[in-house]
């Protein structure tokens, strides 16, 4: 079971008992505005099923971490990486906090705990964040953690009968503060 602290943070490995989060948290219509439109429940349980399996950064599966606060243990959300090249040694980030623990610096400082812990583990090279053009609140999080806008990746995936463009980010672990 991995757990990794920060000053107010407790990032963790998901569990079976965090089925009711991870369900309210993909139903969320708000949360999911950017991302997804909610999935039916038998994909949300495959979803989660696939979540809970040993995790190796080599899979190329996400590692997906509850975010708790470390006071109180309230659910905030998760956070977590996939390795998506690992001939490059390159991961691809994520976070997705409930509205309450939105715009209190979470998921600023539960990615940099996930970045700092992917350098000394697995040596990553590079980390890569993608965010929708319009989620600007994504954009600072990727930002604070030094990420630099690489480019815009026009028409990246199909959103209802949208197409949504995507902001390509990077960060060179040799970069990160």
């Amino acid at each position: 079971m991995l757990e990794l602290y920060t000053d107010r943070l407790k990032l963790r490995s998901l569990k079976r008992e965090d089925w009711p989060e991870f369900l309210a948290l993909h139903q969320d219509p708000v949360i999911n505005k950017f991302v997804n439109r909610s999935d039916d429940l038998e994909v949300i349980k495959e979803k989660f099923e696939h979540r809970l399996a040993p995790w190796s950064f080599e899979s190329g599966s996400w590692l997906l971490l509850v975010i708790e606060e470390v006071k109180t243990g309230r659910f905030i959300g998760y956070t977590g990486l996939y390795c998506s090249s690992l001939e490059c040694l390159h991961a691809e980030v994520g976070y997705m906090l409930t509205q309450g623990g939105q715009k209190q610096g979470y998921a600023t400082e539960s990615l940099e705990a996930v970045i700092d812990w992917a350098c000394l583990r697995y040596k990553v090279h590079k980390f890569i964040g993608l965010c929708a053009k319009d989620n600007i609140a994504s954009q600072k999080v990727l930002e604070k953690n030094g990420f630099k806008l690489e480019g815009v990746l026009r028409d990246n995936y199909k959103l209802d009968d949208s197409w949504i463009d995507d902001c390509s980010y990077g960060l060179l672990s040799h970069e990160r503060a």
